[in-house]
């Protein structure tokens, strides 16, 4: 018997302009976001806010729906969103395919690990400390079902899950 997996969503779009990424990370769809911001020097951790003074060249928010990515160029970013359901952004394409998404859950490597020298870190909404296992965060699969490749890992967060502490 062949398992049903739920339909994803891959959209696309380069060249964002600073102010458009900024409305678009900053009102995600649901209350439990995250986010995770690459510098050149350190990551930003696993936090619950998204920071003021912002200088990443990567980042990524996540939430229950969708994750959004984002990478600097010299004339602006590279937005990637994954998404459980559709979306009509201006100026996004859909990536061709027929995708099928399948969530599994999320293990954490040593915060203390040499791969972070600057340290890893999970920060609740008020930049306090939070455990990682009070946060319900899964991985969710993007396949494609015509070649049941694996092309993207998104971050989710389980919506089912009412113990998680944020």
């Amino acid at each position: 018997m062949k398992e049903e997996f739920p339909s994803g969503y891959v959209y696309h779009k380069q060249l964002v302009a600073d102010d458009e990424l900024a409305t678009l990370i900053s009102h995600p769809s649901n209350s439990q976001s995250y986010y995770f911001l690459r510098y050149s020097h350190a990551v930003s951790g696993i936090c619950k806010k998204l920071p003021d003074d912002r200088g990443e060249i990567e980042g990524r928010v996540f939430n229950s729906i969708f994750e959004i990515r984002w990478k600097k160029y010299k004339s602006g970013y590279e937005v990637l969103i994954l998404s459980q359901q559709e979306f009509n952004l201006e100026g996004f394409k859909e990536l061709t395919g027929h995708w099928e998404i399948c969530d599994r859950d999320a293990y954490w490597h040593n915060p203390e690990e040499t791969r972070f020298p600057k340290g890893f870190t999970f920060k609740g909404e008020n930049n306090q400390p939070i455990k990682p296992e009070d946060i319900s965060i899964k991985q969710r699969y993007f396949k494609d079902s015509a070649t049941a490749t694996i092309h993207f890992v998104a971050l989710t967060v389980n919506e089912n899950d009412q113990h998680a502490k944020t």
